[in-house]
């Protein structure tokens, strides 16, 4: 009887795979890998990643781990009598009427460790930045060369830019320990620049790993000439981005979670620049009662 293609009987060889493929154990599926894309640092396309694991870079020894041991338990020995005097150290009633604050000042070499430069180096750029003390060691200058070509990588369009920031603040055994500025409302620095226009950026502890990108952003116009200007910001006026870009959904500046406060230059607008910080402080203006510049968007509005 002639059966039609459809009924056909499967061959010999089709039976003996789907046989093969019964007996075979279950496969699991691939891991996934140590670490995440977005958890790692910056990598350039079409660089080789370096698989290692956290502690391969770190060199161990006995007595830099005794002297790590010392640090952290003065530093925890530290907290725990500031807490008894109050908020960082300090008695209640100083806490609740200070008005000015000098968050950095730079007096010595030892100050320009709390800071770190970088450049468009990094994803293969031609920028130079560098940063050191001005004249009588007063002053932090920091300068370099701005260079917009991107690098030959067939994938970066964009370069160009140099940048100074603060490093996070560390308690006893590395944990984050943001400043709370919620007493303040005004950001004020005394620089002197040569008229580039630069932005001043702030980090907060973010909560989620998808945040660790968000910064807090507004402009810094520098006059240039041989005269010192005192500008005065207030955090109302900084507005939220992403990787660079300002986001639709604002609000205001997490003031009681800040870690780090930079400097970035990329004005497309090659060649040498320079920029002297006396001193970053914050502090009360009564005068300024903003809450917020921007426009704030309801989720649920109202009818």
């Amino acid at each position: 009887m002639y059966l039609p293609k459809i009924t056909r009987l499967p061959s010999v060889r089709l039976l003996s795979c789907i046989q093969q493929q019964l007996l075979l154990p279950s496969i699991p599926p691939p891991a996934a890998p140590k670490r995440a894309v977005s958890q790692g640092e910056y990598r350039r396309p079409g660089q080789l990643r370096e698989d290692k694991f956290p502690w391969e870079p770190i060199t161990f020894g006995f007595s830099k781990g005794l002297e790590g041991i010392k640090k952290h338990f003065k530093l925890l020995k530290k907290e725990f009598f500031d807490r008894w005097v109050g908020p960082e150290g300090k008695p209640l009633l100083e806490h609740m009427l200070e008005q000015n604050r000098v968050m950095w000042e730079f007096r010595g070499p030892e100050s320009l460790e709390q800071w770190t430069v970088s450049s468009d180096r990094e994803i293969g750029g031609q920028s130079e930045v560098h940063l050191k003390l001005g004249n009588n060691n007063n002053t932090c200058f920091l300068y370099g060369t701005l260079n917009a070509t991107p690098p030959r990588d067939g994938e970066t369009c964009y370069s160009g830019y140099c940048s100074m920031r603060s490093q996070q603040p560390l308690a006893s055994f590395n944990r984050k320990n943001p400043y709370d500025l919620s007493t303040f409302n005004t950001l004020h620095l005394r620089v002197r620049g040569d008229g580039r226009p630069w932005m001043i950026s702030i980090a907060t502890d973010t909560y989620y790993s998808h945040q660790k990108n968000d910064m807090y952003n507004y402009f810094l116009y520098t006059r240039g000439g041989p005269y010192w200007q005192d500008v005065k910001i207030p955090f109302s006026k900084f507005f939220l981005t992403h990787c660079g870009r300002i986001q639709d959904d604002q609000h205001p500046l997490w003031l009681d979670k800040v870690n780090t406060v930079g400097f970035t230059l990329a004005d497309k607008a090659e060649g040498r620049f320079q920029l002297e910080i006396d001193f970053v402080a914050v502090s009360k203006d009564y005068a300024h009662s903003e809450e917020f510049a921007y426009e704030l968007y309801k989720r649920n509005p109202e009818v």
